[in-house]
This record gives structure tokens, sequence and C-alpha cells, in this order.
């Protein structure tokens, strides 16, 4: 069976506007199977899109394309709490878990184990899959022979990561705010500004990680190109793609051409470095290498 791809839900503050003509070009151009839609990283944000969800979620289901739900990484108050149990309660949608307590709530139907769960051992797959989760977005830590060994084990399909920045972390604490000398309660939404999100650098001005709100992403992009065959053999079922501000339908496109076998690995990557200029691509993980490494083959 061919391989699917999944856009995940878009992590950064963009313009409600942009995302909702983002997602009707994904819907009308973009070779994916599936597309994330929901705020991940900070519920102050989902008003603004809350009116276009339901044209988006049409456009997208007549195209025929599977929408998922995803939650909040990180639930900490009544509100949020209450949120999620609304939309776990949606029953027309899959709904994607990226904070525990989201999985507890959906228990007993299906569900979409997001990649901030992180599943690391066969034990962990195994409890989620009982509460009902089909599907299950690995951390992006994994070497490929753990991807191998739980993709074994599993029941469910196994997703991972394979293009955009990593998110690694959540947190309380807003940076954008902070780097910006405002409370996290009147940031006035200044990690707009970051439509890629916020580069951090060392003291010796290296590239090392990039902050969108209170959330922590990787300097780099993952880009799994090299390795989408060697991984579907290993029992990989679906790919995700991370959206960022670049061109989406193209990047999509070219994971697909990959998968299909209809372009070489190496013009692929010729391409999607003209797509994301000055981008670090890595796959260091994926190969039990430092994250950050780009590695062609193991050789």
């Amino acid at each position: 069976m061919t391989a699917k791809l999944t856009l995940g839900p878009v992590l950064f503050n963009w313009k409600p506007e942009t995302l909702r003509d983002f997602y009707f070009r994904i819907a009308d151009e973009a070779p994916v199977d599936t597309v994330h839609v929901g705020e991940v990283v900070c519920s102050k944000r989902t008003p603004f899109f809350e009116p276009y969800i339901a044209s988006v979620v049409e456009r997208l289901h007549a195209a025929g394309k599977e929408v998922v739900l995803s939650s909040l990484a990180l639930i900490m108050s009544e509100r949020e709490m209450a949120a999620a149990r609304d939309l776990a309660s949606d029953a027309d949608l899959l709904v994607e878990a990226n904070d525990i307590s989201v999985a507890a709530i959906t228990a007993g139907r299906p569900f979409v184990a997001g990649a901030l769960l992180n599943v690391y051992n066969e034990g962990t797959l195994a409890t989620l899959e009982s509460m009902g989760a089909i599907r299950v977005c690995l951390p992006a830590e994994l070497s490929g022979d753990a991807i191998a060994a739980l993709a074994t084990a599993a029941k469910s399909e196994i997703e991972i990561q394979a293009f955009g920045r990593l998110p690694l972390a959540i947190s309380a604490r807003c940076y954008a705010a902070r780097a910006r000398q405002l409370t996290k309660d009147a940031c006035q939404y200044v990690c707009a500004d970051d439509p890629d999100g916020m580069e951090v650098e060392t003291l010796d001005e290296i590239p090392f990680l990039a902050v969108n709100g209170t959330q922590t992403m990787s300097s780099h992009y993952m880009d799994l190109l090299p390795d989408l065959v060697s991984l579907r053999a290993r029992g990989v079922s679906r790919f995700r793609l991370w959206p960022q501000n670049v061109d989406m339908v193209a990047v999509s496109a070219l994971f697909r051409a990959v998968l299909d076998g209809r372009m070489a690995v190496a013009e692929a990557e010729d391409r999607l470095a003209g797509l994301c200029p000055g981008v670090q691509f890595a796959n260091g993980y994926v190969h039990g290498r430092a994250g950050h490494l780009f590695v062609e083959d193991d050789e």
C-alpha cells in the first residue's frame, strides 16, 4: 500500500485570512491525504481563526481530504479544558490528542496520538492503542531501528515527522513576548511577527533553536526525502509535513513524487533547497546521529 502524506497543524500565528487561504489552496492543489486543523500552541490565538474553520473543513472535505482536529499541547486552565472537551465531543471528525488529558477525554473512540505525546516505547504505544488511538505520530528523536520496532509492535498506523521545524517543547511562559519586554497576558500577539519562528542563536551567533510563542522548535528543518522509501519498507505508513512559511503545495508534491518513484531523491533535494532558501536541513535522528546533521546515506 502506498504511504500517505499528512499535513500537520499550522503551529505559527499566521493572520486568519492568510491561514484560511492557505488551507483553501492545500485543498485544491496539494497531494496530501490528511490535513490537521486547530490551534496547538496558544489558546489566545484560537478566536481569530474560529470563524473560518467550518468553511476550511468543508473545502478540504470537498477535495477528498481527511480532516483531523488538533488539540492544544499544554492545557492549563478550566477554559482550555472546556475547549478540549468541546473538541473531543465532535463526533464527525477525528481528533488529534497533543496533551494526555485529551487522550483521556477521547478514550473509547478513535483518535490520533500526536507527536507531543512522546511515544518512545511499545508500552506507551499499547496503552494509547487500548484507549482508542488508531494512528500514532512518533517523536522526531527516534532512530530508524526504534521506528521499525514500534511499527512492528503497532496495531495502529505509524506516522513520522518528515519535513519542517520540529516541535521540541512547550512552556507556560511566552518566549516571544519576553524577548520584546512584554508579559504573556499582554503579549500583543507579537508571535505573529515571526511567521516561520524567531531564530535563536548561541553566543557565537550560531543558529541553535527557534521560538514560536510558548513553543521551542528546531532551528533546522527536518528533511526525510532521502529516507522515505527505506522507512516505508520498515513499516511507516504516513509521513507528516509541518507547514512552514514556504510553498507547501510544492513541498508536498516533491514528497509525493519521491514516494511514488516518479522523481529521484537528488532532484527532489535540489528543488526543496530552492523552495527553502537559507534553510539548514537535517535527518540525523533517523540515522542514530545528532539531530542537526544531514546524512545522505548510512555509509
